[in-house]
């Protein structure tokens, strides 16, 4: 695998925050209003790369199927970066409802 095929997945990415940026239990926490502002805009933005990426997907495939498109490449790498978004999203939500399964199951 090359490394400009890399640029390009990553691109299709939201962009997410180095892990160095995450603050630890320490850390002074933002006030709830904001954290749940700022968290819905992360996930609308997230879920807009998905709808972004799979629907340049389903247009270079069609392009494909009409032989209008001219490199078949764009297509391939559009369908892996659609599908790469899709397994994130996937496994982001998965991991939230068993983090909050985990929750709802404690004692208190």
């Amino acid at each position: 695998m090359s490394l400009p095929a890399i640029g390009a997945i990553s691109a299709a990415l939201p962009n997410l925050a180095p892990a160095s940026v995450i603050s630890g239990p320490d850390a002074a926490a933002p006030s709830g209003a904001s954290t749940s502002a700022g968290f819905a805009a992360m996930l609308e933005k997230g879920l807009g790369a998905v709808t972004s990426a799979q629907s340049k997907a389903d247009a270079l495939a069609v392009q494909a199927a009409t032989g209008d498109l001219t490199d078949i490449h764009d297509y391939t790498i559009a369908a892996a970066q659609a599908e790469l978004v899709t397994q994130l999203a996937t496994t982001i939500r998965t991991k939230g409802v068993d983090a909050f399964n985990q929750i709802m199951g404690m004692q208190a």
